[in-house]
């Protein structure tokens, strides 16, 4: 069977091509892709900071939803027809951290849509324990959201925020916006801390204080604004060494700061106030199973403005210049490509 598929091929371009669709094998799901989302990862494959990791001819994309279309021998618990979204990691099981519990960061882990072709096509086959069931009624555009929103579910269960503390989100991108939603669920006081005016105003119409740190010391203002306690928590968001230096100067006495953002050079970090103030530093990469139970929960449940998030849909055919107006958009907060039919 021929299917539509999306291939990134290097230099910052896409190929639209017909190929076959393979059928899925023992413990593996094929899926009729409904939506996949751009995510920065995907954007430092287009801009070819990836290449030797993906190549020049590689289907990405990862953040998806969809319908099984057909299912492996063996496969049970999954029929055709159901909605489902993929948890795009495929660990070893023999590694010391798989044996450990630990497979979402597995020695060896094969990340789908990288390491392997991923969502940007109309059929996407799969091994089945990566699938996770749609609640009833959850929009398929809206689930294409649970990926990233696993990432902040993770980071904020590794951040361990309780009701009431005061928390500096820095970085007001789509995966801190996420963050700061959750963690405001989880009973955190929240404030994010961002330079683009644009993200500013998105952030304050989902009812978020915000400080810009090129208009004001973002450290103080935490500071004044918490008693001159400091944040209970911070997530690093922004993956620049300003934010690096913001997060130990916003921190309050025994804060947790959890390093979310991929850092492209080691940035400097101030260690003495990990000493002085004793401070931990948490790292928090992916997601485990539960992340993407709870994230499909808040999702369900309203606490998080989907609709809001999901700033463009385009079709599959429009994938170079869906990312493209993304990489110079300071708009734009989630794009999702609609792989079965026109947007």
């Amino acid at each position: 069977m021929q299917t539509t598929a999306a291939f990134y091929t290097g230099d910052r371009t896409f190929s639209i091509e017909q190929v076959d669709s393979p059928q899925p094998g023992p413990g593996e799901v094929q899926i009729d892709v409904a939506y996949c989302g751009i995510c920065g990862t995907d954007l430092h494959v287009y801009q070819g900071h990836m290449d030797a990791r993906v190549g020049s001819h590689r289907v990405i994309g990862h953040e998806m939803s969809g319908t099984v279309a057909e299912i492996g021998v063996g496969v049970a618990g999954f029929a055709p027809g159901d909605p489902v979204v993929v948890r795009p990691l495929d660990h070893c099981g023999t590694c010391p951290a798989c044996k450990r519990g630990h497979q979402h960061i597995c020695q060896n882990l094969k990340f789908l849509g990288l390491d392997t072709d991923g969502a940007f096509q109309q059929k996407w086959t799969v091994p089945v324990h990566t699938l996770h069931h749609l609640p009833e009624g959850l929009k398929l555009a809206h689930a294409a959201l649970i990926e990233p929103l696993a990432v902040a579910c993770h980071d904020v269960g590794r951040g361990k925020v309780q009701d009431g503390e005061d928390v500096l989100v820095i970085g007001g991108g789509p995966i801190g916006m996420l963050i700061a939603m959750v963690a405001r669920h989880a009973g955190g006081v929240v404030t994010i801390s961002e330079i683009n005016e644009h993200r500013i105003a998105f952030a304050q119409g989902l009812g978020f204080a915000t400080i810009n740190p090129a208009q004001a010391d973002a450290a103080k203002t935490v500071k004044k604004a918490t008693g001159g306690k400091g944040a209970d928590v911070v997530f690093e968001v922004s993956g620049s060494q300003p934010g690096v230096e913001l997060m130990t100067d916003a921190a309050a006495t025994r804060a947790r700061i959890v390093m979310v953002a991929i850092h492209a050079t080691a940035p400097k970090v101030d260690l003495f106030q990990f000493f002085w103030r004793e401070i931990e530093m948490l790292g928090a990469r992916v997601y485990q199973p539960a992340d993407y139970e709870e994230a499909m929960k808040l999702l369900s449940g309203g606490a998080i403005d989907a609709d809001a998030m999901i700033t463009d849909v385009k079709g599959l055919d429009q994938v170079g210049d869906a990312f493209a107006e993304l990489a110079g958009n300071p708009r734009a907060m989630k794009t999702l490509i609609n792989c079965n039919g026109e947007a």
